[in-house]
């Protein structure tokens, strides 16, 4: 069970990620929906809603990039810190490790460097490249996921989603709507697709918390717990807060967190090109 466990928090950042670019995906409004003109009870407008209540595709595509420094740490201790920087239209993703303890060469000490350049993942540590093959896999995946975390409220209308309308529930005083979030085989070629059971706020339309699957640990229900806060920057929600919450053997949650993430200095419209993204000194 520790073991299980301690492969869980290494790899609690997976996710199903859907292969189209989000620059081929349709739009919504950049505007934030008025409550009276969402019908609460179908999914694909209430997802609407929530992509334009996090400041629409559009305005964030508008931004070209994004740089900033991000946290990950559990209660023992380990951190993975970085500065971590994306491309939104090509879906390029560079990460720059000072520290790397828990999903990212944890056994070795140095500086790490990641980019996935939209096709394939180069790493490195200390300035030499990294060729070992299950390093660059598991890199890749960080890669892909970390930016998945970012983008993940304009991707969850886009093709191959499957939802399902699950109702209302109150939780601290506030009224929720909750979907169920799943994705079609046919797209993501996978046998055991990742679920979400997303609660969305019916006042700001920000998903506030969420349980989700891990089906490539085998855990297939969905019973991890997310919870998010946000904040405005340059009229995008961003969740900078991330809290995530293991289940112990009776299925029971403590009020510490299993895993902690944080986003600060985010900074948009950096000038970053494929071309010059690692540059941490440009």
């Amino acid at each position: 069970m520790t073991q299980r466990k301690s492969f869980l928090i290494a790899l609690l950042i997976s996710t199903t990620l859907i292969g189209c670019k989000q620059a081929d995906k349709q739009v919504v409004a950049e505007k934030q929906v008025e409550n009276s003109k969402i019908d609460f009870t179908n999914p694909k407008d209430i997802l609407a809603a929530v992509e334009a209540a996090h400041g629409g595709w559009n305005h964030l595509r508008s931004k070209n990039d994004v740089e900033y420094h991000y946290e990950y740490t559990v209660p023992q201790g380990k951190a993975d810190i970085s500065t971590e920087r994306y491309l939104f239209d090509a879906e390029i993703s560079f990460g720059h490790y000072t520290r790397h303890e828990i999903n990212t060469m944890p056994n070795d000490g140095g500086i790490v460097t990641h980019l996935f350049d939209g096709e394939k993942t180069t790493l490195t540590l200390n300035g030499k490249t990294v060729v070992n093959e299950q390093t660059i896999s598991v890199g890749q995946f960080v890669r892909r996921a970390n930016y998945f975390w970012f983008v993940m409220p304009y991707k969850l209308n886009d093709p191959g989603t499957i939802t399902k309308y699950l109702g209302k529930e109150a939780y601290n005083g506030i009224d929720y709507k909750k979907l169920e979030i799943t994705y079609d085989a046919k797209v993501t070629e996978k046998e055991k697709n990742d679920i979400y059971i997303l609660y969305i706020n019916q006042e700001t339309q920000l998903i506030d918390r969420f349980y989700f699957s891990l089906p490539f640990l085998g855990i297939n229900a969905p019973v991890i717990l997310a919870e998010y806060e946000y904040e405005a920057i340059e009229g995008q929600k961003i969740a900078v807060n991330r809290n995530y919450f293991l289940p112990d053997a009776k299925g029971a949650y403590v009020q510490s967190p299993s895993i902690t993430q944080t986003l600060t200095h985010i900074k948009f419209n950096n000038g970053f090109t494929k071309e010059n993204i690692l540059s941490i000194n440009k």
